[in-house]
């Protein structure tokens, strides 16, 4: 098992301390980071939030960021349906987390007119989701799993397995 060690600033960091919700001790967030909503985004004690991430609390949603969990440059994590990333996850660099879409509606109508549908997404404990994924609304990684670069999950991937493809589907265990 691997030595764990504390993530630590490329720049200058950021404090945000006193505008989000909850910023644990030792949390690091780059330079270029964007924050919408931040009294709805939590982050854990000692997380890393990578250059020019975009989190988005949503006005009625929420983001949690579990401690120790590590989120590379550039992802995007969209909380209006509610997200949830467990302790020691590694998010990697451009991945995307959405929360919601537009609904159905009348044929011909415009997408961006429909109803938004909204739905909770959660990565648990210790699983990493690999650079330029993409989790869809209603998703669910489980404990210790892997999902592989530019996969598209959407559904339910079992704790402690390895999924890849779009859309993403189980390779093996762990």
């Amino acid at each position: 098992m691997g030595t764990r060690r504390g993530y630590s600033s490329r720049g200058t960091g950021l404090d945000w301390r006193g505008r989000l919700g909850a910023v644990g001790d030792g949390a690091v967030i780059e330079d270029g980071v964007r924050i919408f909503h931040p009294e709805n985004v939590r982050i854990g004690a000692g997380a890393y939030v990578g250059h020019d991430a975009i989190i988005d609390g949503y006005h009625e949603g929420s983001v949690a960021i579990g401690d120790g969990s590590w989120i590379g440059p550039m992802a995007f994590l969209h909380g209006a349906g509610g997200l949830r990333i467990g302790r020691r996850v590694g998010i990697g660099p451009r991945v995307t987390i959405l929360t919601s879409e537009h609904g159905p509606g009348e044929p011909g109508s415009a997408v961006l007119d429909l109803p938004l549908a909204l739905a909770k997404v959660v990565v648990g404990d210790g699983a990493d989701v690999g650079a330029g994924a993409v989790i869809l609304p209603g998703a669910a990684v489980g404990e210790g799993a892997i999902v592989g670069a530019g996969a598209v999950v959407r559904g339910a991937i079992p704790a402690g397995s390895v999924a890849v493809g779009v859309p993403a589907r189980v390779l093996r265990a762990r």
